[in-house]
């Protein structure tokens, strides 16, 4: 059955010579995958690729079949037009890393247009901001609510975080717990929108640092997440 569904392009992959896989993030149905068949072959085929780049956010026409793990596309659209997103080198850098952490941690074919809203919301910010350099650590933040572990913002007054808990605590419980810078900018991120971002300012090394401490509090509460890749070219970018 035909149908129209919002979506944000998380991945893609050649498969065999001619054919693509796409993976999506849908407002409707969560993660998807679609084959994009002889879209290699031809100029016309290779011209519709300019959709598919990462975090491209579609309508998509599509050929939906419950209990199939590929589905087709009739036809594609931008829904969003990104102004700098896929041209600036450093955004291109954000682009790269944001989209192989969310192709990681988002599984779930089931509907969520809570999350699929914020992240819409988020890519159309970071393409119109001019200083932007903070925006992954805000991003990952805030992501944590939706895939259920973000830090209890309570007791946010103590001395310590425990990263394994995920909440604030008066005392050292040992290799879990941070202090310091990363509790600071934790602190002062848990209260920040994206629109006051722009205040936020740190050096390389503390940017560095946190998002270390933010990519470890993932790898405690999911157990197949794996560290970008695209982790070294970022910190190489925003040295």
């Amino acid at each position: 059955m035909l149908s129209k569904n919002n979506s944000i392009v998380l991945s893609k992959l050649k498969y065999r010579d001619n054919d693509l896989i796409v993976k999506c993030y849908t407002e409707q149905r969560g993660v998807v995958s679609y084959l994009l068949r002889g879209v290699l072959k031809s100029k016309k085929g290779l011209s519709k690729t300019v959709y598919y780049q990462e975090l491209s956010q579609l309508e998509i026409e599509e050929n939906y079949k419950p209990n199939q793990s590929l589905h087709f596309i009739k036809e594609t659209k931008f829904n969003y037009i990104y102004k700098s997103l896929h041209t600036n080198i450093y955004k291109s850098a954000i682009v790269l890393f944001i989209a192989e952490i969310l192709s990681n941690v988002l599984k779930e074919e089931e509907q969520n247009t809570d999350l699929f809203h914020f992240l819409s919301a988020a890519l159309q910010y970071l393409d119109n901001e001019d200083q932007f350099a903070n925006f992954h650590l805000l991003f990952l933040l805030k992501l944590t609510r939706y895939l259920g572990f973000l830090p209890e913002n309570l007791d946010n007054d103590h001395a310590f975080f425990n990263l394994e808990s995920g909440v604030f605590e008066a005392s050292n419980h040992g290799i879990y717990s941070v202090s310091g810078e990363n509790l600071t900018l934790l602190k002062r991120l848990l209260g920040t929108s994206f629109d006051a971002l722009h205040t936020l300012t740190i050096s390389s090394r503390q940017r560095q640092e946190f998002l270390n401490m933010l990519l470890y509090y993932f790898e405690l509460h999911l157990g197949s997440f794996k560290k970008p890749k695209s982790l070294q070219v970022l910190n190489e970018v925003f040295r």
